[in-house]
C-alpha cells in the first residue's frame, strides 16, 4: 500500500482534558438533516411527496429542529419550503432550518423561501480548511473571514426586515476538522461579533467533521479546546455534524457530547454523502440503554424504518443496531440458550431492570416482538429450539428431550440446507412426537377397579386404515395399565424412566402437556409427548408416542 501518500493527523495538545471522565446524562438538542444533507446524497432525490412524508415522520418522532432544504439550490427545495409554510404544516415549537452558502444572492433567495415562517434557523457556512483555502478559494485567512462576516451582516440585516419570524443564526466553519483550531476560533469569534448573540438568543456554532480525518478522541479534544476558548460561552450553542468517513461518526459524536457539545445534526439511519452522516437513531438508543431519555419517540422502529426506506429508496441494513431485521435474532446455540434463560429469569425476577444476555434493550420497547428473537439454523442449539417451542406453543421441554429433538432438527437442516422457521420447527416436532398420521392413534380409554386393588384399562386405538382396535391391560394406575396393554398387544419391551407434565395456557382453554422417557431393550432412550385438555389422556398419548418411536426404531 502506498502509505507515503498519507500522513498522520496532528493530535490536539490538551494534557488536562476532562471529557474522558464525563458521563452523558441528558439528550442533546437533535436536528435532523434527512431532508437536506440526507436528500442530496440520494441517487434519486426526494420530491415534494416523499419529502412531506419524511417531514411528518420527523415531527411524529419529536424533532424540534429540522433542516428542510437548501432552498437556493433548486426549485424543488424552494417549493417544498414554501409548501410546508403556506400549508401550515409546521407546528408551534418546531423550527425549520435552511442552509445557504455565504453568497449574497443565495442568502437573499433563502430569505424569500422562509418568508412567513414562525421559527427559522438560518444556517450559513463557508469552508475554512487549509486545503480548501489554498485549492478552492485561493485566499488567505483574512479573505475567508471577510466572506463569513459579510454573510453574517447580511443575514442579520435581512432578518431585521422580517419581524414576524424568530430567527436563530447558525454558522459553520465547514471542514472544521481540516482547519487549524486557532483559526476556527478566530473566524467564529468574528462572526459572533457581528451577530451579537445573547443568552436568550444564542448563536449556534456548528463544528462539522465534513470529512472524518482522525480518531473520535481527537474530535472530542477539539471540542473541549474550542469550548474552553470561545468567549461568551453562555451565548452560543456548540453543535456537531459528524460524517462517517472513518466509520466512527457515532463514537465521535458521543465523545464530542462528553466534551461539551450541546447539539447534534444527523440523519435517522446515517444516510449522507460518501459514507454518510451520524446515525441519530443509534445515538438516541445508545442513550436509552444507559437510562437516559433520548427525547425522541422510538417506540415503533419498524414504522420509522419503513417510512425512511420508502422516502430514501435505500434499505436499512439487516444488522443495523437496534433496527435491523436480524438484530434481535440469535443463530448461535449458546446465545439462544442464554437468551432463553434470561427471559425465564426475567419472568421469575420481579425487577424493573431489563437484563437478558445478548440483548442490550427489550425489543418490546422499540415495537419489536419476541417471535423473531431466535431463529433456527444449523448453528442453533437446544436452547434456541426450546425457546421457540415455549414462546410459540407453550411447551416447556425437559432438558433430555431438548437434546434429543435438537439432533433431529439438525439432521433435517443439514438435509435441506436451510434454516427452520418457527412453523417448520413446529411441523417437525408434531411429526416426530405428536405423531401426525401415525400408525396408532389413541381414541378413548376407560379404567375399572379390580378385586385386588389394581386397575384394568381398555383403550380404543385407531389404525391407519381407520379400523378401531381395543386393547386391555392391568396396573396400579392408568399409565401402568396402558403400558401393560401395549406390551401385551404389540410385544414391545421397554422400561419407563421418567414422566413430567405441565399446563399449557390458562382458564377454559388450558391443555396439558406430558413428556415420558422410555428405554428400549437395546438400551436406547426415546421420548414421547402427549397434548390434550385431559391430563390422563395427555399422559397416555405421551406413552403411545414413545412406544411407536421405539417400534419405528427397531424396524
Amino acid at each position: 500500500m502506498p502509505i507515503s501518500k498519507y500522513r498522520a493527523y496532528t493530535p490536539v495538545n490538551l494534557p488536562d482534558r476532562r471529557w474522558p471522565s464525563n458521563v452523558l446524562t441528558k439528550a442533546p438538542i437533535w436536528c435532523s438533516v434527512d431532508l437536506r444533507d440526507g436528500n442530496q446524497a440520494l441517487i434519486e432525490p426526494m420530491g415534494v411527496e416523499r419529502k412531506t412524508r419524511m417531514f411528518n415522520l420527523l415531527l411524529r418522532m419529536g424533532f424540534k429542529e429540522i433542516e428542510v432544504a437548501f432552498p437556493a439550490a433548486s426549485q424543488t427545495d424552494f417549493d417544498f419550503v414554501r409548501s410546508i409554510i403556506e400549508g401550515g404544516m409546521i407546528p408551534d415549537g418546531v423550527a425549520i432550518q435552511v442552509l445557504t452558502q455565504c453568497r449574497p444572492e443565495l442568502i437573499e433567495r433563502t430569505f424569500e423561501a422562509v418568508k412567513g415562517a414562525k421559527d427559522v434557523i438560518l444556517h450559513f457556512y463557508n469552508s475554512t480548511s487549509t486545503l480548501q483555502r489554498d485549492v478552492v478559494f485561493r485566499s488567505d485567512r483574512q479573505g475567508i473571514i471577510k466572506i463569513a462576516t459579510e454573510a453574517a451582516a447580511q443575514v442579520k440585516a435581512l432578518a431585521a426586515k422580517a419581524p414576524e419570524t424568530r430567527f436563530t443564526f447558525e454558522y459553520s466553519p465547514e471542514s472544521f476538522t481540516g482547519t487549524e483550531l486557532d483559526y476556527a476560533l478566530e473566524i467564529c469569534e468574528a462572526v459572533k461579533a457581528v451577530i451579537k448573540p445573547t443568552p436568550q438568543n444564542k448563536l449556534i456554532l456548528n463544528l462539522p467533521a465534513t470529512v472524518e480525518m482522525a480518531t473520535p478522541n481527537v474530535y472530542a479534544d477539539q471540542f473541549e479546546w474550542f469550548g474552553r476558548h470561545i468567549s461568551d460561552r453562555d451565548c452560543v450553542l456548540l453543535s456537531i455534524h459528524p460524517h462517517n468517513d472513518r466509520g466512527t461518526a457515532v463514537a465521535a459524536a458521543e465523545l464530542a457530547l462528553m466534551a461539551g457539545a450541546d447539539r447534534v445534526e444527523g440523519t435517522l439511519f446515517g444516510n449522507g454523502e460518501r459514507t454518510g452522516n451520524v446515525d441519530i437513531v443509534t445515538m438516541a438508543l445508545n442513550l436509552f440503554t444507559q437510562g437516559v431519555d433520548p427525547e425522541l419517540d422510538l417506540r415503533d422502529v419498524n414504522e420509522i424504518r419503513r417510512v425512511s426506506e420508502y422516502c430514501t429508496q435505500l434499505p436499512v441494513h439487516e444488522r443495523h443496531p437496534y433496527v435491523g431485521e436480524l438484530v434481535y435474532t440469535a443463530f448461535s446455540g449458546s446465545h439462544q440458550d442464554a437468551i432463553k434463560k434470561g427471559f425465564d429469569a426475567l419472568t421469575k425476577r420481579n425487577d424493573p431492570l431489563f437484563q437478558v444476555p445478548y440483548l442490550p434493550i427489550d425489543p418490546k420497547d422499540v415495537g419489536r416482538d419476541y417471535e423473531a428473537v431466535i431463529r433456527i439454523n444449523s448453528q442453533s442449539g437446544k436452547g434456541g429450539m426450546a425457546y421457540v417451542l415455549q414462546a410459540d406453543h407453550g411447551l416447556d421441554l425437559p432438558r433430555p428431550l431438548q437434546i434429543e429433538f435438537s439432533k433431529i432438527a439438525q439432521e433435517k437442516m443439514d438435509e435441506d440446507g436451510k434454516e427452520l422457521t418457527s412453523s417448520a420447527l413446529w411441523a417437525l416436532f408434531q411429526s416426530t412426537y405428536l405423531l401426525t398420521d401415525a400408525p396408532l392413534t389413541l381414541v378413548s380409554h376407560k379404567t375399572y377397579p379390580t378385586a385386588v386393588g389394581s386397575r384394568t384399562l381398555t383403550a380404543d386405538i385407531r389404525l391407519q386404515d381407520g379400523t378401531i382396535r381395543t386393547i386391555e391391560g392391568e396396573g396400579n394406575g392408568p399409565i401402568d395399565a396402558f403400558v401393560d396393554a401395549l406390551q401385551r398387544t404389540y410385544g414391545v419391551s421397554f422400561s419407563f424412566l421418567d414422566y413430567q407434565e405441565h399446563a399449557v395456557g390458562r382458564g377454559a382453554n388450558a391443555t396439558a402437556a406430558c413428556y415420558v422417557k422410555l428405554e428400549d431393550e437395546a438400551g436406547r432412550t426415546l421420548h414421547g409427548v402427549g397434548i390434550d385438555p385431559n391430563i390422563v389422556m395427555a399422559s397416555l398419548k405421551a406413552v403411545l408416542s414413545g412406544v411407536q418411536r421405539i417400534m419405528a426404531a427397531r424396524g
